[in-house]
């Protein structure tokens, strides 16, 4: 059977301890498309790193390797999510993977953050690794994104990117809904 990991990105801390708020792996769009992967019989899981505004790498890596990553595994990271696997495929070149999915991916390249996270050299040849490497981007994403985007497109030049239009972050307040169908239309085969 086939199987996806759906990685989420970094949370602020007080939406992490708001009891009001779902968990990071259960928003925006993660739940839908776990559902429909499911029914499509992709068994799909959405890791939940723990602390995730902390920024600590061995923490993201050990939560994500709980799960199977194999040559018919789908990976889709978001925000951070997807920096997170654009720098876990550049240090593990051992690691195969069927797609790989970036919805509005986070490199911090303007290390506002914590750098360390996102302290590696990024190789151009994690492209060989997978069968297909997709970017998705919003004309309206925060600017630090759309220049990590900017950044693949130079050093990955053999991924797909899709820019969409008024998406902002692919979050459910810039989307207005949990449902995302272009999503879905490229995990699936």
């Amino acid at each position: 059977m086939r199987n996806a990991i759906l990685i989420h990105g970094l949370a602020d801390k007080d939406e992490y301890y708001d009891a009001a708020l779902p968990s990071c792996s259960n928003s925006h769009w993660f739940p839908w498309l776990q559902k429909q992967l499911l029914i499509n019989e992709i068994k799909a899981d959405t890791p939940e790193v723990p602390r995730p505004f902390e920024m600590n790498w061995e923490a993201w890596v050990k939560e994500v390797e709980r799960f199977p990553i194999i040559p018919e595994t789908i990976l889709v990271g978001h925000s951070m999510g997807g920096g997170f696997l654009i720098r876990y495929l550049s240090e593990h070149p051992e690691v195969k993977a069927a797609k790989v999915i970036l919805v509005a991916p986070w490199l911090n390249r303007s290390h506002e953050e914590d750098a360390t996270f996102f302290d590696f050299e990024l190789r151009p040849e994690i492209v060989d690794q997978v069968i297909s490497i997709t970017v998705f981007a919003s004309d309206n994403d925060h600017k630090d994104v759309t220049d990590s985007v900017d950044y693949l497109k130079t050093m990955l030049p053999g991924a797909r990117f899709v820019t969409f239009h008024g998406y902002g972050h692919f979050c459910f307040e810039d989307m207005k809904t949990t449902a995302f169908p272009e999503l879905l239309a490229s995990v699936l085969p």
